[in-house]
Order: C-alpha cells, then structure tokens, then sequence
C-alpha cells in the first residue's frame, strides 16, 4: 500500500478567541448562581457563550465543576467543549482553599495561561471533620503550590467581604473576576447583571465592589489589610497575625455567695505552677460550667492530688508538664458529653442569636431550627440513678423494650415552645447527673486512667504523660464515644506492652498518632501489630 502524504490543515484563528473558564464550588456556595450570571454577563456583551456542570454528591460534600466557553458572537454557531481540559483553562475560580488545591491536581492550573482566583477561607470537607485529630488540611502548602503552579494568582478572603456585605460569596467571587481584568467587560456590566436577578441587590453589589477593588489592587480589602507587600505574581501574603493583648474579663453576675465560691476556686487554680496555670484555669471554667462549683472543687482537689505526685517525681524538672497536660484532659473527661449536656448547649441563651448571625438573616426574618435526636437505651438508662440504672442493664427483656420504645430519630423544632421546654426540661436532669449510672462509670474510668499514669509516674516521666495524652482519643456520645473508648482501651493495651522499656514514651506516641490517623483505626492495628511482635521478640 502506498502511503499517502496528508496535507496539514491550519487551525482556525478563532479557537484563540474562546474564552475558558472553570468555577470549582462546594454544594451551596453558590457556584450556580456564580456559572450563571458569567453567562449573563457574556451574552449581555455580545459573546456566544455554553456553560456545563458536573454536579457533586451532595450539600457540603460534593464539589460541583462549573465550565463556561464563551467567544464573540461572528454569526455562526460555535462548537464548545463539555468540560475542561487539563493545560487548557484560561481562568479558575476557587470558591474555598481547597478546591483551588484539586483544581491543580486536575490539572486546570498551568503557569502559561491560568489566573487563579481563589478565595483563602476554608469550608471543611467531610473528611476532615470524621478525622478522630485533626485532620484539617494545611492551607498554606495550597497557597504555595498556587503562587507556583499559576500565571496569575488572586486570593483573599472572599466569604469575609462578602458576609460583611450581607450577601453570599458568588457576589464577591464575581467581583474578583471583575477585578482580575481577564474579561473584557466593564464592571458597569457586572454590575448590571447582578440586578437583573432582582435578588438581595445592594448588597451583592456592595460586595462585588468590594471583592474588584481587592482583585485589582492584588491586596485583601481594607478591613483585612497586612503590611507586607504582595508577593511577585500578584499573590497576596497570608494574613498577619494579630497580636494578642490582655483582655479583662467581663465582670461576673449572680448571688454573692457563689461569686465568693468562684473566687475561692480561681484563687486556688491562680497559686498552681506557672506552666500548669493556663491549662487549670480554662479546666476549671470547663467543669464549673458544666456541672456547679462543687465539680470544680472536685476538679482542683484531683488535680492538687496529682501536683502533689508530680513533685515527688521530679516535676519541677520537666516544667510540670505531667500536670500540665492533666489539667487540660481531666477537665476534657470530667466534661463528658450526655443528653443533658446536648440539651443545655441547645437551649442556652444566645443560641438563636447566633444561628440567625451564621445564616445571615435579616431583621424581621423568621428562622426554624430543627434538632435531630436519635436516642438509644444506653443513653436513657445511663441518666438513671447508678443502682436502678444497673438493675434494669441486668434485665435483657426490660432493657430491649426501653430500646424499643426509645430507639427513634426524631425531629424537633426548638424554636416553638414545646420542643423547647422538653429540652430545657432534659437539660436541668445535670442536677442528679453525679449520682446517675453514666457518672459512676465515667470516674470509675477516670480513675483507672488516672491509675495509670501515676503508676508510672515515677519510673518514667515521659511516658506517664504520654499517658494522659491517650484521653484525647475519647470525645462526643453514643457510637461516637463508644469508638473512643474502644481505640483508647486499644491504645492503652499497647502502652502496657512497651511499659518499661527506653522509648515507651514514644512508642505511646506513635499509637496514639496512629489511632487520630484515621477512622477505621487500620493505622492503628498496624502500630499494635509491630508492637506485639517487637514484644514477642524480647521475650524470645
């Protein structure tokens, strides 16, 4: 067969001319709204334009891509792609730190073509939050790679300016664009389209004006000015830190015999070692306003005890950081979370307040709030004195029907009366709760941990603190809580096995990082694993 020799077509002129544009949101920030009004804007000057998307799982877990191909209208009908390519996005638009950071490993972001806009606040994603640690992901490594990887790279903290407008963050997401000068509209065009949708007006453009001036000015707006100067490439500096100046407490108000009390508590926690004085001072406000001024004498008594034993071993040495860290986790474990807890947080004055802030409504503007419970036998019961608690725990039949009758979700509207009385109602049971079967089981745990790390206190300094570290595994209720204690006992297993060796500090330390790792707890059988075997090994 004879080859043919094919005569290469030129490309057309007029692919330079198609604009491309990608928008990167979490489900309700608005990215819709923002594709949208692009397309508005773009057909409101004479452009063909075609936007696409490509939807996310679900409100605040998927995030959705947005892609908008626009060119001047020439009289015939474009073909525009689908969706964006990777090396072939002209401008990006981050709604939140992280989708910046995916945009990138998708490849959207390339140093010869891509202006970045990105707005420097962080909306965690479910991953993060279902970390037992903290699982937040550094911002700042994004902010690096971004001021690498693309050609321009706008960023400030866009959901500031526009909750300090009054609007949502598509108007000031739309302002940056505006501000980066990669359309070429005028931002009386903006402008315009924005009160073609007719919806929250004034302060969307407030806030799109807000956002152009700081996109143009490659700097955050005033309220969040810093003093450094932008970095080359228009990438703004992260944000200073302000300094922190002393701060007088509000003057406390109630009876004057509980003021006195008070005092006589934070007298008490103020003659504690420097290095522990920070720490006891918030565990003591912590218990107080969980439970009454006696939890707190509890509190501090318990904590005396364990000074006490920090001395003798040397405390003084080691900057008490044995005491240090058992005031911060004693206060965390004598604050455990039961239903009178969730029910006072819920009623608490302020709440509804601050809901109405978060949500941005305004004045005159009525707001539901619907609480979830799902209640189980465990929990009921535990509220219970500690001997009939146990007594209906010992019989299985009366215990299943109590799980029958409570085992339910159920939906409340805490901002009608009846709802709201029943919790506050729930809420006031925190006057029995020391002598509930919950609380007995709780201290009894307390005191096994506590147990612990004294025992080993006086051998080996680090690891008895490391030891108290172990708490932080346990937190929240119901399965929550029952997954904590369960890598805690795990935990704490592995920290016997390595007791008496040089490193059992840090072999502690490694299973307790292990176990914040992740929430199937496969790190941490890991750990254990090449624990048991480094035992099985010494021993052989």
């Amino acid at each position: 067969m004879n080859d043919l020799a094919l005569t290469p077509k030129a490309p057309d002129v007029r692919l330079g001319d198609i604009i491309k544009l990608a928008v990167l949101a979490v489900g309700g920030q608005g990215g819709g709204v923002l594709s949208n009004w692009i397309v508005d804007l773009a057909e409101r000057n004479g452009y063909a334009v075609q936007a696409t998307s490509v939807a996310g799982v679900a409100q605040r877990t998927g995030a959705t891509i947005y892609y908008v191909e626009m060119m001047p209208e020439t009289g015939r009908t474009p073909v525009f792609a689908l969706a964006p390519a990777e090396g072939d996005v002209d401008i990006l638009i981050a709604a939140e730190m992280m989708e910046a950071g995916r945009a990138m490993m998708r490849g959207f972001v390339t140093p010869d073509r891509t202006t970045l806009i990105a707005s420097s606040h962080r909306a965690l994603a479910t991953s993060e939050k279902i970390h037992p640690g903290s699982g937040i992901a550094d911002s700042a490594a994004v902010r690096r790679a971004a001021a690498e990887s693309a050609r321009n790279f706008i960023c400030f903290d866009m959901e500031a300016v526009a909750r300090e407008a009054g609007s949502v963050i598509s108007s000031s997401l739309f302002g940056a664009l505006a501000g980066s000068g990669m359309l070429p509209f005028e931002p009386e065009s903006y402008r315009e389209t924005i009160r073609a949708s007719g919806r929250g007006v004034d302060a969307s453009i407030a806030a799109f004006d807000e956002a152009r001036i700081a996109a143009e000015e490659h700097r955050a707006p005033k309220a969040r000015e810093v003093d450094d100067a932008p970095e080359p490439g228009g990438v703004l500096p992260p944000a200073a830190t302000p300094v922190e100046e002393h701060v007088e407490p509000e003057p406390m108000a109630g009876p004057e015999k509980m003021l006195g009390e008070w005092r006589d508590l934070s007298a008490r926690a103020d003659a504690l070692p420097e290095p522990v004085l920070p720490f006891a001072r918030a565990g003591l406000k912590k218990v107080v306003d969980y439970q009454d001024l006696a939890y707190g004498t509890e509190y501090l008594d318990r904590l005396d005890e364990l000074l006490r034993q920090d001395r003798a071993a040397g405390g003084e040495e080691h900057d008490f950081d044995f005491t240090a860290n058992a005031a911060k986790y004693l206060a965390n474990a004598m604050s455990y979370d039961d239903i009178p807890r969730v029910a006072d947080l819920k009623t608490r004055k302020g709440r509804d307040a601050r809901i109405s802030e978060e949500m941005r409504a305004s004045d005159g503007t009525l707001v539901q709030v619907t609480e979830y419970f799902h209640p189980r036998a465990e929990e009921m019961v535990s509220l219970l004195p500690a001997g009939l608690g146990g007594w209906i725990e010992s019989k299985p039949k009366l215990f299943a029907g109590i799980d029958k009758l409570v085992n339910k979700g159920r939906r409340l509207r805490t901002d009608r009366l009846p709802a709201f009385l029943m919790l506050y109602t729930v809420a006031g049971f925190r006057r029995i709760r020391r002598r509930s079967l919950r609380h007995k089981r709780e201290m009894a745990h307390v005191d096994e941990w506590l147990g612990a790390a004294t025992s080993r206190l006086p051998r080996d300094y680090a690891h008895a603190t490391e030891t108290l570290k172990v708490r932080r595994l346990i937190k929240g209720y119901s399965d929550t809580h029952a997954r904590g204690v369960a890598k805690f006992d795990r935990v704490m297993s592995g920290a016997a096995l390595v007791e008496g060796r040089d490193d059992a500090a840090a072999w502690t330390a490694r299973l307790l990082t292990a176990a914040l790792k992740d929430p199937k707890g496969e790190a941490l059988d890991g750990a254990l694993q090449t624990v048991r075997s480094m035992t099985t090994a010494g021993q052989a």
